[in-house]
């Protein structure tokens, strides 16, 4: 029994989506058209796929094709595919509610952005409802193969809230889109202007795209191809140009932004297969929200036919921003993703992904450094999480690193830990950093002053990945890696018996300054890297840096409670003033501001910053 007619309500945050696109995306509205094909290409690409298990559904028309036409006096143009198509169920599902949290995702980066940009079209799954950038009303008829033609269906829509859904009799499987066009988008009915889009944004979809043969500047009723229709990454790499790899790159990856390098291999022998890889210019929004458990960078091809978007199986979590394709001759057709985690010929290829990547980003690195600066600064965070993940390349990812360093010229110049060996004072075997929750912390840390004092330079590591990766990263050709906040400094014999002096002559001070701190320290010691400031925090080896522990605890995790260890210049004016205090609560004032400030240094949370500034306060007035 056919279902009724009826008319729904759209999703909230659809409407929502629909509202931001049909009022903020006012350039670039020629999206519409590659979003509308790209969805057209992967309905023929599903039914491509599933036919190989039930040939029967590819009978009826010809070959997998999209048509593109337009109406001038109807005002209308039309995306025709005889792709997969779709049951009532499934049209609900794909242009009513939210099919995945990608239309969430969307509203976050709209909202993340303050301003319409279309390059987030697409990117999230959205790119249907471009389609109301230009059309104020979409009509679209769909009928899935396999199914009888009296089960086609027929979705219409202004976009304002509502749409109408009914069951219609549809003779040929497949999907088509009618856009009826607002008033002032005549441009979009002329056919010299959508084939020059076509070949703008799409021309390297593998299947034709047909527009009607026009004649007297007339549309005929005879069909011609109007893209190149291949596959790009089957092609010699001797007939592609840049400009071949850069439209193929922004079909594939929904970006009106160049891809800043790739790489396009071909592989033969025991195993055949083709990689075509590319480093996008500017991350996507979903970086770093939940892109590790959903990504979709890389799609999986087996002689031509597309299997799925597989990027977990074809590269590791920090690889996910590259963009490509792998086809691969050897693997069998109906292949799953059960089955592609533990086929050892897929396991070759990712290896050989991860090295291709890996080389292409070395180059940059190499020969064109204004690119290199430009990966890192989009995708530095991401690749520091190779350090810890992938310890078979743990050396070749290291040695692309790039950190902020007190030689830097410049509040942010940025040096490889090999340009840091390279200046290494004779004698030195350590790798001395300091880590923060932002630039101006780690580079005014109070710990840093000795190092300064003589002359040695700390790399400053002011991003949160920095002290996780850390962990993994001990070691780099034969120096070990220390933070100069922690464990005992290295003294010659001169520097260490100039410490044991001052300890010793200080001991009195150090004991009223426990005893005046109490519980919240664990020890009190004279520093050995301080030469300015009065005081600071020193952490065991093991110890979490407190800047860290704060985010953490603020993320909703128990973290167990340290006591710090304090350590003083007892040459500094505020120091001698607590030694010579002898009202006890202004010393005790004393005391525990020169703890509180060191905690501000490290990034500690005071545990009650309104005594702080009542204690501050009075020492100011004092």
């Amino acid at each position: 029994m056919n279902a009724p007619a009826e008319t729904r309500k759209f999703e909230a945050e659809v409407a929502q989506v629909l509202h931001l696109v049909t009022h903020s995306l006012y350039s670039h509205k020629e999206i519409f058209l590659r979003e509308l094909i790209s969805n057209a290409s992967d309905a023929c690409d599903k039914l491509r796929f599933e036919s190989i298990a039930r040939p029967e559904l590819l009978a009826g028309e010809g070959e997998l094709h999209i048509d593109v036409s337009y109406d001038e006096k109807a005002r209308t143009v039309t995306v025709r595919d005889n792709g997969i198509g779709m049951s009532r169920e499934e049209v609900v599902a794909n242009l009513g509610t939210i099919a995945s949290s990608g239309t969430r995702r969307f509203l976050e980066a709209m909202s993340a952005e303050q301003k319409a940009d279309a390059r987030l079209i697409g990117q999230f799954g959205v790119g249907f409802y471009s389609a109301f950038v230009v059309a104020d009303r979409v009509t679209v008829l769909t009928r899935r193969a396999g199914t009888a033609a009296g089960e086609g269906v027929k979705w219409e829509s202004d976009g304002k809230g509502e749409y109408a859904l009914e069951t219609v009799e549809l003779p040929e499987r497949g999907t088509a889109v009618v856009l009826h066009l607002k008033a002032d988008e005549d441009d979009f009915l002329k056919g010299w202007q959508l084939r020059s889009l076509i070949r703008k944004y799409s021309d390297h979809v593998a299947f034709p795209i047909r527009m009607p043969r026009e004649k007297d500047g007339k549309p005929t009723d005879e069909w011609e191809t109007v893209n190149d229709a291949s596959a790009l990454w089957t092609k010699p790499k001797s007939e592609i140009g840049d400009e071949d790899y850069q439209s193929f790159y922004k079909s594939l990856g929904h970006d009106f932004n160049d891809a800043l390098a790739w790489t396009h291999n071909r592989v033969e022998g025991n195993q055949s297969y083709t990689t075509l890889l590319y480093i996008p210019s500017q991350p996507p929004f979903d970086l770093m929200m939940g892109a590790r458990d959903e990504r979709k960078g890389l799609k999986l091809y087996i002689k031509r036919v597309f299997i799925m978007d597989a990027a977990e199986e074809l590269l590791p979590s920090y690889l996910r921003f590259v963009r490509g394709v792998v086809d691969a001759d050897d693997l069998p057709l109906n292949v799953s993703r059960e089955i592609l985690q533990h086929n050892r010929q897929l396991e070759r290829i990712k290896a050989a992904c991860v090295k291709r990547v890996l080389d292409l980003i070395e180059k940059l690195a190499k020969d064109e450094p204004e690119k290199f600066a430009t990966f890192w600064k989009a995708f530095g965070n991401t690749l520091k999480e190779g350090v810890v993940e992938d310890h078979a390349n743990r050396e070749r990812i290291a040695k692309l690193l790039r950190f902020a360093s007190t030689r830097g010229e410049g509040a942010r110049q940025v040096v490889s830990l090999d340009d840091y060996i390279g200046r290494m004072a004779v004698g030195q075997d350590t790798i001395w950093y300091i880590t923060a929750d932002s630039h101006a912390a780690a580079a005014g840390s109070p710990q840093l002053e000795a190092f300064k004092a003589k002359g040695i330079e700390v790399l400053l590591m002011s991003d949160r990945i920095d002290e996780w990766m850390l962990g993994s990263l001990t070691e780099y050709a034969g120096k070990k890696l220390r933070n100069v906040a922690k464990g005992e400094l290295p003294l010659d014999e001169a520097d260490r018996k100039k410490q044991e002096e001052a300890a010793k002559a200080a001991e009195p001070l150090l004991k009223k300054l426990k005893e005046l701190l109490g519980e919240r320290v664990s020890e009190v010691k004279v520093s050995a890297r301080l030469t300015d400031s009065p005081s600071c925090l020193a952490l065991s080896d093991y110890e979490m840096a407190p800047h860290l522990a704060r985010l953490l605890r603020e993320a909703g995790h128990e973290m167990p409670e340290s006591k710090p260890t304090l350590e003083v210049n007892p040459q500094h004016a505020l120091v001698r003033r607590v030694e010579t205090e002898a009202d006890e609560g202004k010393a005790k004032d004393l005391a525990l501001l020169l703890l509180e400030q060191a905690e501000i240094a490290a990034g500690a949370r005071l545990p009650d910053p309104a005594a702080f500034v009542q204690r501050m306060n009075r020492v100011l007035l004092g």
